[in-house]
C-alpha cells in the first residue's frame, strides 16, 4: 500500500493528462502580458464567474491579499469570520500588507449572517478604523468544509451594498461548494466584488490560484502582485494546468465528498472519537475524548496514513484527488483497530 495522505487536498501530483498538457502549453512572458496559456486561463476564469478579468497569482493566499490591498487604505478594517484562513493562517498579512485591521465575527459553522454586519460597522470617529470590507470563506476549512449557499451570498451582498463595503470571497474550494450546494458560477460571480480560486486544492493542480475581478481591480491587482514578488515569467506551464483542472476535475469532485462522508460515518462509531463534526464537502474534522490527537497521528503514521492536528484533541482529514477508492478501504480497515 502507498501512503495515505489525508494532510490537505494541497498534496496531489498531476495526472498524466494534466503533465501532457503542461508539456505542450505554449509560453511567453507574462510580466508583459506576453504568455497565451496564462491569457486564457485568466479569460477561461473571468468568463466562468461572469467578470471583466483575471489574474494568475502563485497562491490563494496571494490573491487573498491582493484584493485586500486593493479594496481597502491604511487604517480601513476588514471584517471577517474567525475561522476564515485570512485570518488563521496567513500570517497577518492584512496588517503587514495593507495595513488594515480586522475585525472577526463569531459565526454558524463558519459563516457569517447577514445581520451581523450592519452592527459591525464602526462609527466615523478619529479613534476607530474604518469599515470597508467582508471576506467570506466557501467553503470553510476550519469549520469542516461548510458552505455558504447561493441565497446565503446574495443576502450577505445586498447588506454590503447597503452599507458600500466590497465583498470578497476566498473561493479557494467555491467548486466543492458549488458541487454541494448547487447553482453556477456566473451566480457567484455576481455577488462579488472580487473572487479568489485555487486550482491547487480540490482541482489538483500543482500550482496557482486565480483572482477575479472588473477590469480596474485587476489592472490595481498586476500591479500588487509585482510589488509582492508574484509576476512570473513562463508561467503558461502552470497555467495550462490550471485549464486542464477547471476542464476535467470539477465534476469528480463528487467522488471526493463520498468518501469524506465514509470516512466521517466510520470516525462516529469509534470509541476514542467525542464528536465528528458534519461533513459537508471533503474536509472531515473530529474531536477526541482525550488530548490524543499527537498519539492517534502516529498510530496511523505506523500503518501508512497521514493527517494533522488542528488542535490537541482535534484532528483533520481532506480527501482529494490521489485518495482512491483503495486508499479508502485501507483508511476504514486501520481505523476499525482504535
Amino acid at each position: 500500500m502507498d501512503w495515505v495522505n489525508l494532510m490537505s487536498d494541497t498534496v496531489t501530483k498531476p495526472t498524466a493528462g494534466m503533465l501532457a498538457a503542461m508539456f505542450n502549453a505554449e509560453v511567453g512572458d507574462d510580466v508583459f502580458e506576453d504568455d497565451p496559456t496564462v491569457n486564457r486561463l485568466q479569460q477561461k476564469a473571468a468568463v466562468l464567474f461572469g467578470k471583466d478579468a483575471a489574474l494568475f497569482c502563485p497562491s490563494g493566499t496571494m490573491t487573498n491579499q491582493i484584493a485586500i490591498k486593493v479594496h481597502t487604505r491604511a487604517l480601513d478594517e476588514v471584517i471577517c469570520e474567525q475561522t476564515s484562513h485570512i485570518y488563521q493562517y496567513e500570517t497577518g498579512g492584512y496588517a503587514h500588507n495593507s495595513r488594515v485591521a480586522i475585525q472577526l465575527l463569531q459565526g454558524q459553522n463558519g459563516k457569517l449572517r447577514p445581520e451581523q454586519i450592519k452592527p459591525a460597522l464602526r462609527p466615523d470617529h478619529d479613534w476607530l478604523p474604518h469599515s470597508a470590507l467582508v471576506v467570506i470563506e466557501n467553503s470553510c476549512n476550519k469549520a469542516g468544509g461548510s458552505f455558504y449557499t447561493l441565497p446565503e451570498m446574495q443576502a450577505l451582498s445586498q447588506v454590503c451594498r447597503e452599507n458600500e463595503l466590497k465583498f470578497h470571497l476566498d473561493g479557494a474550494r467555491i467548486f466543492n461548494a458549488l458541487t454541494e450546494s448547487g447553482g453556477t458560477t456566473q451566480e457567484v460571480g455576481s455577488h462579488f466584488d472580487s473572487i479568489s480560486v485555487c486550482l491547487s486544492k480540490g482541482l489538483g493542480a500543482p500550482v496557482g490560484s486565480v483572482l477575479i475581478g472588473d477590469r480596474d481591480f485587476i489592472k490595481q491587482a498586476r500591479r500588487f502582485r509585482k510589488v509582492m514578488g508574484g509576476g512570473m515569467r513562463q508561467a503558461g506551464y502552470l497555467a495550462a494546468a490550471g485549464i486542464y483542472a477547471l476542464d476535467h476535475h470539477v465534476e469528480r469532485l463528487r467522488e471526493d465528498h463520498r468518501r469524506a462522508k465514509q470516512l466521517g460515518q466510520a470516525l462516529e462509531n469509534l470509541a476514542i472519537v467525542d464528536r465528528v463534526e458534519p461533513v459537508h464537502t471533503n474536509i472531515i474534522v473530529f474531536h477526541l475524548k482525550d488530548d490524543l490527537a499527537d498519539d492517534l497521528l502516529q498510530n496511523l503514521l505506523n500503518h501508512r496514513i497521514k493527517a494533522v492536528a488542528l488542535g490537541p484533541a482535534t484532528v483533520r482529514f481532506v480527501t482529494h484527488l490521489d485518495f482512491t477508492e483503495e486508499m479508502l478501504e485501507h483508511t476504514l480497515r486501520v481505523l476499525n483497530l482504535f
